[in-house]
């Protein structure tokens, strides 16, 4: 044999005999569904069942219950599978026939769900007609590899001045909202869904075990105020089933998963996972998985950071795509160190923080900028608002702490006043009315009459005023005044520009006397 022979030596007998032993193995578990054998309901809960006699089944597998019911697989034991219902169909009992069906969760994916409410197996909760999806994909998938993420750059508007000038979001960011219950964090959110009326970004609201006047409330507003036709409202309400509440989050993931995947932007807000982590400990404790800290059982971190880990900016070789994460979570009397908020600020890029003090005092949004972060920071945020809220923070801080210590009178140092009086402009700017988010030319003209101290002698009573005008008089003529808005970006001429439009638009609210001037 010649040394440029490549040929392959022969297969001997006994590796030929090993192969065709492979080969069989491969076949007999092979993923074909075998529904020929069925189990049988050994003991109901509240929403679960356990089943036995069932082989073979696995994790997330959809079953078939005698009479109509529906359940998925959380639990394969060697003897048993312990259940959640997604439909109960005729009364349960024990005995009852269960058969697998061989597929696992699914919800329908596409175009057609733009617009519409949904529970999340696909079915229409809007009264329209069926849902004609392009595909149905599981619930549970994968999140991005490293390789296929990349940084996160691009803005995310919120329409919110505190959270854009002082915790600016970037596309892909998962930043967490917590606070006390009734502290404005799904008012928080659904204005960031309205702002996206002015983007190009798909918005999706999952409602997990809120109430159906709760749900309406926010379909009303998106429907009045907000892009409805680029928003998806994926829903289990608190009187459904436990399982259903349950698969909210993921399948709304899913959902928005398919557009990112080719290459649009979505905003998903959670509402909330607080309550979803309580809907998992009661199935878990139900189906007698050994409970832990606080009842939860051991995957409860599992559980959300699978989740998660699913938004990402993806990279332009893999689509160039990204999925925003605005999960909220409910803190009790203000305790954000507690066991289910402490795991979500451990997974997410930061938290904007609802004080209810300052709710009860009239600042809404209440959010808390001492106790609030974005840990992606001033590098997704359009150059014009870094450069103008350069020092917002610094000054806003300073003046609460003046603030404490005023309380107690007998300030007549000017420099001091100075910072109070400039501090109470920042606050009430900061301060904006409900369901109306701010375009980034409003947010501008707002920062430079505030940066250049234009708000400063203008009395308290006329601040909302002088805003009314700036939002009715200069924003609308920003772009023109300052063409590279557009780009994000203020150049000198534009800054003059609108400085002096600025001036022009709050003429005559300026008091002439000294004395009138100071008056606080």
């Amino acid at each position: 044999m010649s040394a440029t022979n490549s040929s392959a030596p022969p297969l001997s007998t006994e590796l030929r005999r090993e192969l065709r032993s492979f080969r069989k193995t491969l076949e007999r578990f092979a993923p074909e569904p075998d529904i020929s054998r069925f189990g049988t309901i050994t003991r109901l809960g509240d929403g679960v069942v356990t089943v036995a006699g069932l082989e073979r089944v696995r994790q997330n597998e959809l079953l078939v219950i005698e009479g109509g019911g529906t359940a998925f697989v959380v639990r394969a034991d060697t003897d048993q599978a312990g259940c959640v219902l997604v439909h109960e169909g005729e009364a349960l009992e024990a005995g009852r026939r269960v058969w697998r069906s061989g597929a696992v969760v699914r919800t329908p994916v596409g175009e057609a769900v733009l617009g519409r409410v949904l529970d999340p197996l696909g079915r229409p909760l809007d009264g329209g007609g069926e849902v004609e999806a392009e595909g149905l994909e599981p619930i549970e998938r994968p999140a991005p590899a490293i390789v296929e993420r990349d940084f996160v750059r691009r803005p995310l508007h919120t329409g919110l001045l505190v959270v854009d000038a002082m915790l600016p979001l970037g596309r892909g960011q998962r930043e967490l909202v917590l606070g006390d219950r009734k502290t404005g964090k799904t008012s928080l959110a659904v204005d960031a869904i309205l702002a996206q009326k002015r983007s190009d970004v798909i918005s999706i609201y999952a409602a997990i075990g809120q109430k159906t006047t709760t749900v309406g409330q926010v379909v009303e507003a998106v429907r009045r105020h907000g892009p409805l036709e680029r928003t998806i409202f994926v829903v289990g309400a608190a009187e459904t089933l436990p399982g259903l509440q349950w698969l909210v989050p993921y399948a709304a993931c899913t959902i928005g998963e398919w557009f990112r995947d080719r290459g649009r932007d979505v905003l998903i807000v959670y509402d909330d996972l607080t309550r979803h982590a309580d809907v998992h400990r009661q199935l878990a404790l139900l189906l007698r998985l050994p409970p832990g800290r606080e009842a939860f059982p051991g995957d409860v971190f599992y559980l959300h950071s699978r989740l998660l880990e699913r938004s990402a900016q993806l990279s332009p070789e893999a689509g160039g795509g990204s999925l925003s994460a605005l999960p909220i979570a409910e803190t009790a009397a203000g305790n954000i160190a507690a066991y289910i908020p402490t795991n979500l600020i451990s997974i997410t890029d930061g938290q904007i923080y609802l004080e209810p003090r300052l709710f009860h005092a009239g600042q809404k949004p209440a959010v808390d900028v001492g106790l609030s972060v974005s840990r992606v920071g001033g590098r997704a945020q359009p150059p014009v608002l870094r450069e103008l809220a350069a020092r917002l923070r610094l000054e806003y801080a300073r003046f609460l702490e003046v603030e404490h210590f005023a309380r107690f009178g007998g300030i007549t140092d000017p420099h001091t006043l100075a910072v109070l009086r400039h501090g109470r402009r920042i606050r009430f700017l900061l301060s904006q009315p409900r369901l109306r988010p701010y375009s980034l030319e409003e947010e501008v003209v707002l920062l430079i009459a505030l940066h250049a101290g234009r708000l400063d002698p203008i009395p308290e009573d006329r601040l909302a005023g002088a805003r009314l005008r700036l939002l009715e008089q200069v924003a609308p003529r920003a772009a023109s005044l300052a063409p590279a808005l557009a780009e994000g970006r203020l150049d000198e001429a534009g800054h003059r520009a609108l400085l002096t439009a600025v001036d022009e638009a709050l003429r005559g609210l300026v008091p002439e006397t000294p004395e009138a001037k100071g008056g606080e």
